[in-house]
């Protein structure tokens, strides 16, 4: 089905206070309705915190506003025990392009302790969300992220509790579900815009890799995955709510073989004319999107492409974030740790 166009007047309310009359468009139960006159409710399922940390983590954290007219901000977490130049890893939050914020408590927790195990800066995004902003406004907030960072690796008045430790000629960029879609979306845009020298566009930036977790991929035709995997009813992503995020997110008219949802179809980028960067992939066993994210890493391989992956068994999607279970920490444990060699290998 395509998407779909959920009116001209928008406006978003967050919390309890609903929009008690007109028709719904779109909704996934419990996290979002969009109504035909545009307004649109999210529902608060995850706290939003405060950039504050525990001491004992090592780690500083502050939030800077990258762009006042759009409202793009970004929070930094910062090592403190670390000594020298550190990589700087560019992180786009999940949440389908719908819901989700670099403010949420998961995020915070997740990015802070993987800045402290990878020993690394971590620049999280809070990029403008759909279908207020739907596609391809993430990507454009991503690439204005970049541009701010050019523009502080080549300013001789940066702020230097953070930038005094940035290594600007090693930068990664990384995210989780629509967010991993973002960070390979940002790269393709950033390479048709400049004739194919998205390396020449950000520098004194080097861009030496790009981290996918579990990429928010989709197409028309269902993968195996899609059509038999099993998910709970506290699943963070169920094919229902994939094809919601895909109407709320595309263009009107748009569907799934769109080339910002499916990289492989046709009408897509050439990957053997794209993705000069070393590409990790990290796919869940019990994701709905695993044998897409297997095809898309085939599909590198074949063009050529320097690109690693690990499916990690037993947990499903979004479960470094969302499960406390001891099988999900310990993976979680294992997703920092392959960070952490991806980009020390680089």
């Amino acid at each position: 089905m395509a998407a779909v166009k959920v009116g001209s007047n928008l406006g978003h309310k967050t919390g309890k206070d609903s929009h008690q009359h007109g028709v719904v468009a779109e909704e996934i139960d419990g996290l979002i309705k969009a109504y035909k006159d545009g307004r649109v409710e999210r529902t608060q399922i995850v706290p939003c915190v405060t950039s504050t940390l525990a001491p004992g983590l090592g780690v500083t954290s502050r939030d800077t506003v990258i762009d006042n007219f759009t409202n793009i901000w970004a929070r930094f977490y910062v090592p403190i025990k670390f000594h020298g130049k550190l990589p700087l890893l560019v992180y786009f939050h999940g949440g389908g392009f719908c819901v989700g914020s670099a403010a949420w408590s998961c995020y915070h927790d997740f990015l802070a302790r993987l800045a402290a195990k990878a020993n690394c800066i971590i620049m999280s995004v809070n990029y403008r969300l759909a279908p207020e902003n739907p596609l391809p406004a993430a990507y454009d907030d991503g690439i204005k992220a970049l541009m701010w960072l050019k523009q502080q690796a080549l300013s001789v008045c940066t702020d230097n509790w953070w930038t005094s430790q940035w290594n600007f000629s090693d930068v990664f960029l990384a995210g989780d579900s629509a967010g991993g879609n973002i960070a390979f979306n940002v790269i393709t845009r950033l390479d048709s815009f400049h004739a194919g020298q998205a390396a020449a566009a950000i520098k004194p930036l080097t861009l030496k890799g790009i981290i996918l977790i579990q990429p928010f991929f989709g197409g028309e035709a269902r993968t195996h995955s899609e059509k038999h995997s099993v998910q709970s009813p506290r699943s963070a992503l169920n094919l229902a709510a994939s094809d919601t995020y895909w109407r709320l997110a595309l263009p009107c008219g748009a569907n799934r073989d769109h080339p910002w949802c499916n990289p492989l179809a046709k009408g897509s980028v050439k990957l053997e004319d794209f993705v000069r960067f070393p590409i990790m992939v990290c796919i869940s066993e019990m994701d709905i999107l695993k044998d897409r994210s297997l095809e898309f890493v085939a599909s590198l391989g074949r063009a050529g492409k320097r690109v690693e992956h690990v499916v990690h068994k037993g947990v499903g999607h979004a479960f470094q974030i969302l499960s406390k279970s001891q099988l999900s920490q310990t993976r979680t444990l294992e997703i920092m740790a392959r960070i952490k060699v991806f980009i020390s290998g680089i």
